[in-house]
């Protein structure tokens, strides 16, 4: 086992020192700053935008509408992938204009940019643009129909996505000997990063540069390079530290374009910096959809067949990666650890007046996972039967396994995990703690959810290392850390095969002109395919120097505890030394070696997670008091970090449980666009974590590993919400959705008490 849980994270001392660069600290002193005017209603023809006003303020550069920046050569319409509906035909592909141009479609929306010399002039400047609209009916349902949005998706419809066998899962469950059927709604969250959104953009007359703080650099290069016109190799990407990600930056937005365009069009470094509730108004938004889920059982309580129609809220556009995520990602997962031979996964996704929808930490698989979780802990209490025990009759047992949607999991023991946070979380004394909690008044609940992961994003990934004459030693890397700790992460993996002290190595990251190709971050691909990558690389540049080696220290070189040595020779050189004097001898190549590898399956995290709650009766107040974690990630490169990750990931889950919502009223108008409206989760409210592990190492992959970056997340919306209901349930409250906040679950509480009286 590695001792990288021993020490700290080599980034935290700039971090927790301010010494972090982010893009607003990097902008160039001499930037314009651009300010966007947005769209203040859901749904509006544009009668009239008269923007010479505002191109006559003082201090003011240039202002631009979507007309302007089609007549600049700017392609106006952004990327959104879509999915294959049942019928085989595409989704719907509206398109998204990177500034508005004949209606409005969500609050927030860009119409125009003003680039200005200070902030304050652009905001003058916004002042005296004149918008003149026409309202329209606004659509809000979570459902087809309503007033029409695009005339490309009639009906509102984005896409109508299935997989498996309809008619045989039908058939299945209706000769099942017992059969449930439950609602399970995702609330929509807003991902509120710690850094909000920001870019800047340089043009030199030849080249583009854009610095933004995403997580990946290819996307935004390829884009940008469609969208202006531009050759690919006259684009540059980079991305600085970054404050928090979650999958809510990963993606194009049209600010980035916007004020790229601007830059070439003035030759002048352009600046946006986005405030709380612009973030708030335009970061594409996670989840949002309502399941409808139905299960059998034969009459020994083993799973039978799995039905889930969803709905799900696209927003206004498709986002980059939209349409895939609660259909695509969501069956990757969709059957969870248990043996169901029969399934099937119907989904919509529809249009709204609302912000465009994407993924957050998990995408589609804690979605999956909760509604597979809550159906499971309410056919145990409809059955009668223990919750543990009806998981473990249906847990898959051998492997490797296919399912349903075509994944095919190499390796797993889920009854393992099952035992360990059973002991780990004392189930045996909940009783008393029960007991205890009612002598004080409270209600007290546990919840169990177990879940299985599947890894994202792309397979590939490239790793660089290179020797500098001044001694230190750049890794090159694909990924991109917005604060996970790749920096430690990739360091000490690369100390622990070469013996390369660590102050010596340099992480290379978020630089697309340093760094050919990569798929950046996200799926909690990271760790694993970047580094199969680097000990691919180092491999080879072991080998290639032993060869050198043969001529100058005798045949027979092995690289053994970090040096190099031959039999019979006393000669003995670190990997540093052997490179130093290979290009003494004119073999400057050996100290630059790269390495691109491709995983041959994806990993399947696993685990399961346990939580009890305390409610007050009297005010519905819910408090997360103890919470356990038992997880296999297979091999730990770092069991510090994958403990970290799992606490970030239970902290989100537990905010979207008990507190997190983005409300619209019936006009579109979000009502929860500042700290003061949306709540989020507090220190308060987090209780302490119990982490542990059960490995079983992943054979996809040469290092074992199986991710870790969004596993907690994807089993704490379950294991919350199902202990809620177990603490409601004596008082005959008999469904909830989240969030659980005072309000809701006292309201439940209120209403189940009428009914019984």
């Amino acid at each position: 086992m590695s001792a990288f849980g021993k020490q700290g994270r080599i980034e935290d001392q700039r971090f927790l020192t301010g010494a972090g660069r982010y893009v607003d600290d990097i902008a160039p002193p001499d930037s314009l700053h651009a300010l966007f005017l947005r769209s203040n209603v859901a749904h509006a023809t544009i009668t009239a935008l008269d923007l010479d006003a505002a191109r006559a303020m003082p201090g003011v550069h240039l202002v631009l509408a979507a007309a302007d920046l089609k007549t600049a050569g700017v392609t106006l319409g952004m990327k959104g992938t879509t999915v294959k509906n049942r019928d085989g035909s595409r989704g719907a592909s509206p398109e998204r204009p990177v500034l508005a141009r004949d209606r409005l479609r969500f609050v927030g929306e860009a119409v125009a940019v003003v680039i200005a010399d200070t902030l304050a002039q652009a905001r003058d400047a916004l002042e005296a643009i004149s918008l003149d609209t026409d309202d329209l009916p606004v659509a809000l349902e979570l459902a087809t129909g309503g007033p029409e949005i695009h005339p490309a998706a009639p009906g509102n419809l984005a896409f109508d996505y299935g997989l498996g066998d309809a008619d045989a899962t039908e058939a299945a469950l209706a000769a099942s000997a017992h059969r449930v059927s439950l609602d399970v709604l995702h609330n929509r969250i807003i991902v509120n990063a710690m850094e909000p959104r920001a870019a800047f953009a340089e043009w030199d007359g030849e080249r583009l540069h854009l610095c933004v703080n995403g997580q990946g650099v290819w996307n935004q290069k390829a884009e940008l390079a469609r969208m202006l016109g531009l050759p690919p190799d006259a684009v540059r990407v980079t991305n600085p530290d970054v404050g928090g990600g979650f999958g809510m930056k990963a993606m194009t937005y049209p600010e980035y374009v916007v004020i790229a365009a601007a830059s070439r069009m003035l030759a002048r470094p352009v600046r946006w910096i986005a405030d709380r509730t612009e973030s708030m108004l335009t970061d594409n938004g996670g989840r949002d959809l309502v399941a409808v889920a139905d299960m059998g059982f034969d009459a020994d309580h083993r799973i039978t067949a799995y039905r889930v129609n969803l709905v799900s809220n696209l927003g206004a556009y498709n986002s980059q990666f939209g349409q895939a995520i609660q259909s695509d990602l969501f069956s990757k997962v969709l059957t969870g650890v248990y043996d169901i031979q029969t399934a099937f996964l119907g989904a919509k996704g529809v249009y709204t007046n609302t912000t465009p929808v994407d993924a957050y930490r998990g995408a589609g698989r804690p979605e999956a996972i909760m509604t597979l979780e809550r159906v499971m802990d309410y056919a145990a209490r409809v059955l009668g039967v223990d919750p543990f025990a009806l998981r473990q009759k249906n847990f898959i047992k051998a492997f490797p396994y296919t399912t349903v949607a075509g994944e095919h999991i190499d390796v797993g023991d889920f009854p393992r995990v099952l035992h360990r946070v059973q002991a780990e979380g004392d189930v045996a004394g909940f009783a008393a703690r029960r007991a205890a909690s009612g002598a004080k008044g409270l209600l007290r609940g546990m919840g169990l959810a177990t879940y299985i992961e599947a890894i994202l994003g792309d397979p590939s990934e490239t790793a660089r290392v290179e020797f500098h004459a001044d001694g230190t030693v750049s890794l090159y890397v694909g990924t991109q850390s917005n604060g996970q700790g790749h920096e430690t992460v990739y360091t000490r993996m690369l100390h622990e095969a070469t013996g390369i002290p660590e102050h010596l190595i340099r992480i290379v990251q978020g630089d697309s002109d340093r760094i050919a190709t990569g798929g950046g971050t996200g799926g909690s691909r990271s760790v694993t395919v970047q580094g199969t990558a680097t000990r691919a690389t180092v491999q080879a540049m072991l080998a290639d120097i032993a060869a050198f080696l043969e001529g100058e220290i005798g045949p027979g070189v092995t690289f053994s505890e970090h040096t190099f040595g031959a039999p019979g020779s006393n000669t003995r050189l670190t990997l540093i030394e052997a490179v130093a004097l290979a290009r003494e001898k004119g073999r400057s190549d050996l100290g630059d070696h790269a390495k691109t590898t491709r995983l041959p399956g994806r990993s399947y995290p696993n685990g399961a997670h346990l939580a009890e709650v305390e409610v007050d009766p009297e005010t519905g107040q819910v408090s997360v008091v103890r919470y356990t974690v038992t997880d296999d990630f297979g091999v730990l490169i770092n069991p510090q970090l994958a403990e970290g990750q799992v606490h970030g990931g239970v902290a989100q889950g537990i905010g979207q449980a008990l507190c997190e919502v983005a409300g619209y009223d019936a006009t579109g108008q979000l009502l929860t666009a500042s700290f003061m409206d949306y709540a989020m989760p507090r220190a308060s409210d987090m209780p302490m974590i119990g982490f542990s592990t059960e490995p079983v190492p992943s054979t996809a992959n040469p290092l074992g590993m199986k991710g870790c970056g969004e596993a907690g997340t994807v089993g704490a919306l379950a294991a919350v919400s199902n202990a809620v209901l177990d603490a409601l349930a004596p008082r005959g409250v008999t469904h909830i959705d989240m969030p659980f906040t005072p309000q809701r679950v006292w309201h439940w509480l209120q209403e189940a008490a009428a009914v019984s009286d």
